[in-house]
């Protein structure tokens, strides 16, 4: 293997310090999930980003998969693919211990497990705890997945060294779930915007029989999402425009259907993204609970102007930036239509701000000085 070397610019005028190398075994088995999510999402936007640090030598580790994930969650480097795939995957890892990920792997430096079920390895564990949201709310889930979650949990409270967090929330969180505050880091994820031309819109538009004017919502569908009490706001607020939901459908009911001011549009591509968020009037997203909140930022970076959730992780991502309702609140959640729209060029100037202050290259870094962190 060609070793490659890290040189670190330290405070001006200092010396640099040169650091030897690190393998890491990256886990992205969560590409392959059914709706493979923001745990995917950030895993792969935080690679691609890690892989710009010199002295960090990232090996992809996954199942054997007979086809590969939707193009949205490839991974942006090789996998090397252990004897099975998920479910049976999840169950020796946690049943046995088995198989590690040197494995496929060779020797490796340390290990990161980027979704919540921890691969057995000789190695240190850095572990991803994106959000604990079956403890808040286990009816959202099926019994099998909070097994699975809670024996995941033990594993982590067990094994990692390092725990990375992405919101203040889920570190406190975290530390209530039983793992010492000491080992909690907290690594906010990065946005990045691309170009969007009037041809990207028309050309969306077009493809999704979008309204001239509209609300969004981007995620997930499932009832943790607050779909719901967001379609009841609607009705009561002083907006007429429809509501535009993008993504795929998860576990649950959420209680809400296709009519004339609701259209559900399915997963959209990240290559379609820029140009919805872009087109929308204002983004809706009063989730009862997440652990950051993508989306948000997501369409912060493009100028779209945001309503979303206090008391949870996504009125820490707007940073000030958007207009924040109680999600359980249904007239507040209208208020915040309201509000969000009357002030759209205020908020988008704002959101622009708050989004260029979230880079990955910083969830990059902080990521490499765990890393080093445990291997001494």
């Amino acid at each position: 293997m060609t070793l490659k070397w890290c040189v670190r610019a330290t405070e001006i005028g200092q010396d640099r310090e040169v650091q030897a190398p690190i393998r890491v075994a990256y886990t992205f088995e969560q590409c392959w999930h059914r709706v493979p999510g923001g745990t995917a999402s950030s895993a792969i936007r935080a690679a691609v980003a890690l892989g710009d640090i010199p002295g960090v030598e990232l090996v992809g580790v996954a199942g054997t998969h007979r086809q590969p994930p939707e193009p949205s969650f490839m991974p942006p480097i090789p996998i090397h693919a252990l004897p099975f795939r998920r479910p049976l995957l999840y169950e020796t890892w946690l049943r046995f211990g088995w198989p590690q990920v040197e494995r496929a792997t060779g020797p490796v430096d340390v290990l990161h497990c980027t979704g919540l079920i921890p691969a057995p390895s000789k190695a240190p564990l850095v572990a991803t705890l994106h959000d604990v949201a079956w403890r808040h709310r286990p009816d959202h889930f099926t019994r099998h997945g909070v097994r699975i979650f809670e024996r995941s949990l033990v594993e982590i409270r067990r094994r990692a060294e390092i725990v990375l967090c992405p919101s203040t929330v889920t570190m406190l969180d975290a530390e209530r779930a039983g793992i010492n505050a000491e080992r909690l880091r907290l690594i906010p994820w990065g946005v990045e915007s691309k170009p969007v031309t009037p041809a990207d819109v028309d050309a969306v538009r077009a493809k999704y029989s979008l309204p001239l004017e509209f609300l969004l919502f981007v995620g997930t569908v499932e009832p943790r999402k607050n779909l719901r009490r967001l379609v009841d706001a609607m009705a009561v607020s002083n907006c007429a425009l429809p509501l535009v939901v993008a993504g795929s459908q998860g576990w649950g009911d959420t209680g809400v259907s296709a009519t004339s001011s609701v259209h559900f549009i399915g997963f959209v591509a990240d290559s379609e993204l820029p140009a919805l968020y872009s087109s929308a009037a204002a983004f809706c997203y009063p989730s009862e609970r997440e652990g950051f909140g993508m989306p948000v930022l997501e369409a912060m970076s493009y100028g779209t102007p945001v309503v979303t959730s206090l008391g949870t992780s996504t009125e820490e991502v707007a940073g000030g930036a958007a207009v924040l309702v109680d999600p359980f609140d249904v007239e507040d959640i209208a208020r915040g239509i309201d509000e969000v729209l009357s002030r759209r060029q205020e908020l988008s100037i704002w959101g622009l701000r708050q989004a260029a202050r979230r880079q990955w290259s910083e969830t990059a870094r902080l990521t490499v000085a765990a890393y080093r962190e445990v291997i001494g």
